[in-house]
């Protein structure tokens, strides 16, 4: 895992996934193990968006690992509001933290950003772009529940604005799965997401569907995310597909018994609640995974740049070419 800093899963081998995981499994089996190596590192959050699991599940990973957090707050209590850069920001935070999380409404902003850091930048969404570390927490609640080889996955909703759907479907490509993409035709996946996913490797199966029905009872898992309201241009394009793909206990009587059904959170109304209590529910499971995965990823950085003992001594001698050579692309 030598990176710089982390901006979308296409940078990710499956070597580098497996020691995300492997360090996730360990953290989680004994948390106390890890509960002050990094004493006194401070993690900045840069939240210019709105998030609940993400950015609590950041602080509580750091804190978790002897550390602490400091928080820009929000947009308008900030610099932001008088006009600074985006640029200008990392840097002069930058100098008070040993890493960065950054979220942002525009797609490439952690990719720029990370060009102006020295400390390691960790990108929790950019626009409609990319989720690196929401990928991983989703891939360990897989592999806990599925595994990730000969895996048959269904990927269900907005596909085209879904980042985090963009940042899954890229580390799939990693293991031998067969992707099944089902969602309304004006919310498809972007036909460059496809085409680079087609280019990714021999064992890459990818299918587009408009209907869950034909594929359901071949999943293994089913990865349900919501019509991203906030994404469209205009309300009119909104309201043509809201509510369009929804499902409850009928829809999965069609279902394997061992179906894994994920979801990024927030739901609005695409999961019925009555699913929440039967044995194919793994979305609050999903949830929790974020700590053991962000503190493995946090340990892993924080240690690459040698800041294991919360003292920033610069970045490591580590490159990140596959991260910065992927700046020109541009939550849930």
């Amino acid at each position: 895992m030598r990176h710089d800093h982390l901006i979308t899963s296409k940078q990710l081998s499956r070597a580098d996934i497996e020691t995300v995981l492997d360090r996730a499994a360990e953290i989680d089996a004994d948390p106390e193990a890890v509960a002050d190596r990094h004493a006194n590192a401070l993690l900045g959050l840069l939240f210019f968006e709105p998030s609940t699991r993400t950015k609590m599940s950041f602080e509580t990973a750091m804190k978790r690992l002897g550390g602490d957090v400091v928080d820009m707050g929000s947009v308008e209590s900030s610099s932001v509001k008088k006009g600074e850069t985006l640029a200008d920001t990392v840097r002069v935070i930058e100098g008070y933290t040993d890493a960065l999380v950054l979220r942002h409404p525009k797609q490439g902003a952690a990719a720029m950003a990370s060009e102006f850091v020295d400390v390691p930048l960790l990108n929790a969404g950019d626009g409609a772009g990319h989720h690196p570390t929401q990928t991983l927490l989703d891939l360990y609640t897989i592999q806990e529940n599925a595994g990730l080889d000969d895996l048959t996955i269904g990927i269900m909703g907005d596909l085209k604005y879904g980042r985090t759907v963009h940042s899954l479907a890229y580390a799939l490509t990693n293991f031998d799965t067969r992707q099944h993409f089902i969602s309304p035709e004006s919310l498809q996946l972007p036909r460059e997401v496809v085409y680079d996913l087609h280019q990714q490797g021999e064992d890459t199966q990818i299918r587009e569907h408009d209907a869950l029905e034909p594929v359901l009872s071949s999943l293994d898992v089913l990865y349900v995310t919501r019509i991203q309201r906030e994404r469209f241009p205009d309300e009119e394009e909104y309201q043509k597909v809201a509510g369009e793909y929804q499902i409850d206990t009928e829809t999965l009587e069609a279902a394997s018994d061992e179906l894994t059904v994920m979801h990024p959170l927030p739901r609005v109304d695409e999961i019925a609640p009555e699913i929440d209590d039967t044995d194919y529910a793994a979305y609050f499971e999903q949830a929790h995974n974020a700590v053991p995965v962000r503190m493995a990823l946090l340990d892993l950085f924080l240690r690459d740049h040698g800041t294991g003992t919360g003292t920033r001594t610069g970045a490591a001698t580590a490159t990140a070419d596959a991260a910065n050579g992927d700046g020109g692309e541009a939550d849930e």
